[in-house]
This record gives structure tokens, C-alpha cells and sequence, in this order.
């Protein structure tokens, strides 16, 4: 579930000092660097820009995204805690919109890792329709943390109180497959929600709705239908055939896996 910050251009009056615009200029300089992946120089361009009381709480901004990043990628709680501190210690006031969404994102993000997944979903919730600002990619990704965290909530409930938490989910992600045929994020959160709430038989009407609309992705769907395929075959087929006696299972799993395999192939790519 990857989450990234995006470029950010910065706006500076040309009669800036020129401390304030070197410093803008190393802030614009670390977030275009953690945007190609170059974390190391990222974090040094960042450090740069927090020395100037001008552009310090950006700076900081990107500085925990960075650890963040870094710990998604190392699981070394050392980033987890520089960027819980980086985050914690800007001032909010001097961050433009952007940056305000991209740091309540960075508060989900921990609160995500510290497995406090209903706060995470929370906080999300709040951020959801203005991330949209940030590009569509960066709504993906925060719809997708959401999800995400929900999910993970749900499985720390009783099975009787999961069904209103991905009734949520399911409902957020109808109303943005209306917007947008081809977000990704929605398109699979349908099917795992509807599991999760019990409805395998809306779940397999929406992976395979997922798997046509996933044509209109910019990637012609690649990345969802790969998503989409294991959901079915490890999960999705077993739990129905589970839902039958034992001596029908093994019979019911080979013919839905046959008729899934029937069902990508009609709607692949030559």
C-alpha cells in the first residue's frame, strides 16, 4: 500500500531575502528528490531547509514523510519515531492547504504502523475529499490508506460488528466508482468489503466488474488485476465453497476457478 509525497511548487516573492530563497529553493530541491526516490539527499536538502525559520515546518513536513517512507520500506522503528517526532513538533500554522492534507495523512500513516487502525481510519476520513486537491494519484493512495486501516480495524471486532465498518468502506467506494469508473483503489475495496461483510456473491459480481473496468486505468489494469486475481482464487473462491458441504468443496472450487479463468481470458488483452 504505497504512500508518497508529492512535488509541492513553491511560491517565493522575488524580493525574498536571499536566505529565504536559498532555503525554498533547498525545500524545492528535497521534495523533488524524495519524489524520484533519492531519500538520502532528500533528507539532507530537507535538514537544510529546516535551519531557516522560514521554511522549517515544510521542511519538517517532508522530513517525516521521508522517515515514513523509509520505515514502509526497512521496518526499522527508528524512522517510525524520527518521523512521529519531525510531525509532531512542526507548527501547522505556517503549512499551506496542501501541505495540511499531506500532514494529516502522515499523522494516519503512524497511528496506521502504531496498529491504532481505527484512529488512522478517522483521520483519514477527515482528509478523504480534500486529498483529491493534492492530484488524483494521492487520492488514490489516502482512499486506499483508509480502506486499509478499516479493514484491519474490522478484524479486531467481533464477526457481528464488523458488518457497519465495511458497510463504510463499501459505501465510500460506490460513491467514488460513480465519479470515477477507473479508480483503482475502489474498484478492489468493493470486492474485499463485501466479503468482509458476508456478501460473497457481491463480491463476485464486483471483482468481475473491477476486472472489465480496469481497462480504462492508465495502466489498462495490470496492477488490479493482479490484486483482483488473488483475491478471488485465495480467498473469494474458498470462502464460498466453504459454504457447501464438504463433499461438494473440492468439486465447487475446481468449477468456480474454471469459470474465472474463462472470465479473464474473454476480457484480456490480445
Amino acid at each position: 500500500m504505497p504512500s508518497y509525497l508529492l512535488a509541492i511548487v513553491l511560491s517565493l516573492s522575488t524580493g525574498a531575502p536571499p536566505a529565504a530563497r536559498a532555503a525554498g529553493d533547498q525545500l524545492a530541491t528535497a521534495r523533488k528528490l524524495y519524489n524520484q526516490g533519492d531519500y538520502d539527499r532528500a533528507l539532507e536538502a530537507a535538514r537544510e531547509a529546516q535551519s531557516n525559520p522560514a521554511t522549517a515546518s515544510p521542511a519538517r513536513l517532508v522530513i517525516g514523510r521521508i522517515r515514513l517512507e523509509r520505515y514502509r520500506q526497512t521496518a526499522q522503528r527508528g524512522d517510525l519515531e524520527e518521523a512521529r517526532i519531525a510531525l509532531k513538533n512542526l507548527d501547522a500554522r505556517a503549512l499551506d492547504a496542501r501541505e495540511r492534507v499531506e500532514l494529516q495523512v502522515g499523522y494516519a500513516e503512524i497511528l496506521y504502523f502504531d496498529d491504532r487502525f481505527g484512529a488512522a481510519a478517522e483521520v483519514l476520513d477527515s482528509v478523504l475529499d480534500s486529498s483529491a486537491t493534492l492530484g488524483a494519484e494521492a487520492h488514490e493512495r489516502a482512499l486506499d490508506w483508509w480502506a486499509s486501516a478499516l479493514d484491519r480495524h474490522a478484524q479486531t471486532l467481533s464477526p457481528a460488528e464488523r458488518g457497519p465498518v465495511y458497510a463504510r468502506v463499501i459505501e465510500r467506494m460506490e460513491e467514488e466508482l460513480r465519479s470515477d469508473p477507473a479508480a483503482t483503489s475502489a474498484a478492489y475495496w468493493l470486492v474485499a468489503a463485501a466479503r468482509g461483510a458476508g456478501d460473497l456473491e457481491r463480491a463476485w459480481a464486483a471483482a468481475s466488474a473491477g476486472w472489465v473496468r480496469a481497462a480504462l486505468a492508465p495502466d489498462h489494469g495490470a496492477a488490479l488485476r493482479a490484486d483482483l486475481d488473488r483475491l478471488v482464487t485465495q480467498a473469494l473462491i474458498p470462502d464460498r465453497a466453504a459454504r457447501l458441504t464438504v463433499r461438494d468443496r473440492r468439486q465447487a472450487m475446481a468449477s468456480m476457478t474454471s469459470e474465472w479463468e474463462e472470465f479473464k481470458s474473454n476480457w484480456s488483452r490480445n
